[in-house]
């Protein structure tokens, strides 16, 4: 296997890190990654940018949102790869927020289980059945299965 050169093309960054173009050049729109423009205009990444697309994937699939990355990304010096440390210093960061995410898929899980191809034909029995508006002082949406930090039932 041939050692990858320190710039990359856009190909070869989708290539290797399985994000599409489209995704990288939206990414780099949103200031989440950064290329250099050769003579002919054409995108180079540093070889680096692997590490930091790693990173990005890695949070959006705990359920982070860009915009969440972004300012995570932004408190690192001269818009570097983050490192081990500064993963761990991130993510600590993220943990109230990934509690109650957490949360509030286990109540989903565990209220809907009845519920789950029921069709709701038998309101008298049903966990998210709101007789009467009895609920709406907790506030709006479905308060059973919000998170406990948001106020859930």
């Amino acid at each position: 296997m041939s050692k990858l050169p320190e710039m990359l093309t856009i190909g070869q960054v989708a290539e290797r890190s399985g994000v599409p173009h489209t995704a990288l050049r939206f990414y780099e729109e949103r200031g989440l990654i950064a290329s250099e423009r050769t003579a002919g205009n054409q995108r180079r990444y540093p070889r680096s940018v692997l590490r930091r697309l790693a990173f990005i994937r890695t949070a959006q699939r705990v359920g982070l949102s860009l915009e969440d990355v972004h300012d995570a990304l932004a408190t690192l010096p001269d818009n570097r790869t983050p490192t081990k440390s500064d993963w761990s210093r991130l993510s600590t960061t993220w943990h109230a927020e990934l509690d109650a995410r957490i949360d509030a898929l286990i109540r989903l899980r565990d209220r809907l289980t009845s519920c789950i191809g029921c069709g709701c034909l038998s309101l008298r029995s049903c966990f998210l059945h709101n007789f009467e508006d009895e609920q709406a002082s907790d506030g709006p949406g479905a308060p059973k299965l919000k998170p406990a930090s948001e106020g859930g039932t």
